[in-house]
C-alpha cells in the first residue's frame, strides 16, 4: 500500500512515540559508537556533507537541522550546503572526492535499483584509500540508521528564531 505525502503526514500528527534513547539508551551509546568509529580519520567537513545528502534523500528533518548547522562549525562554505542537492549541477564546486563520496552516499541509501553500481564503487575506490572508502560507507550506513530511527520516532528538530 503507497501513501501520499498528506496521508502520511496525517498519521504522524497526533501520535505518541517512544523515547527510543530514553528507553533504550544502550541504543544510542550504540549508535555513539558506531557513529563515532565511522568519523574516525574522515574528514569532518566531508563527512557533514555526507551526512545531510543521505538526510536529505530520507527526510530527515532532525538530522538536516543538526548537520547543516555542524557543517557550518565546521568550516563548509554555504554554497555548498546550499546546493548539495544538486551538487552534480553545481559545476565545480565539489571536488572530485566530494563528487565521489556523494555519489556512492546516494548509491548506499537508495537501493531500490539493486546494490551499488559498479562504476561508483570504482570511482569512489580511485579517489579514496581502502580505509577511506570504508569509512565514507560506513558514514553512509550509519547516517541512514540515524535517519531510519528518527523517521520511526518522528523526531523534530528543535525550533529556533
Amino acid at each position: 500500500m503507497t501513501q501520499t505525502l498528506e496521508s502520511r503526514e496525517a498519521t504522524t500528527k497526533n501520535t505518541d512515540r517512544l523515547k527510543i534513547y530514553k528507553t533504550s539508551p544502550e541504543l544510542f551509546d550504540a549508535m555513539m559508537a558506531l557513529s563515532n568509529a565511522a568519523a574516525k580519520d574522515l574528514d569532518v567537513e566531508l563527512g557533514e556533507l555526507i551526512k545531510i545528502r543521505a538526510s536529505q534523500m530520507n527526510h530527515c528533518a532532525f538530522c538536516l537541522d543538526m548537520h547543516t548547522r555542524d557543517a557550518r562549525k565546521h568550516g563548509v562554505y554555504e554554497q555548498k550546503i546550499d546546493l548539495l542537492a544538486a551538487w552534480r549541477e553545481a559545476g565545480g564546486l565539489f571536488s572530485e572526492r566530494e563528487r565521489a563520496a556523494l555519489a556512492l552516499t546516494e548509491a548506499v541509501t537508495d537501493l531500490r535499483d539493486g546494490p551499488v553500481p559498479d562504476d561508483v564503487y570504482a570511482q569512489a575506490a580511485e579517489v579514496f584509500s581502502e580505509r577511506e572508502l570504508g569509512q565514507v560507507v560506513a558514514m553512509a550506513v550509519t547516517i541512514n540508521a540515524w535517519n531510519r530511527i528518527n523517521a520511526a520516532m518522528v523526531q523534530q528538530p528543535p525550533r529556533r528564531r
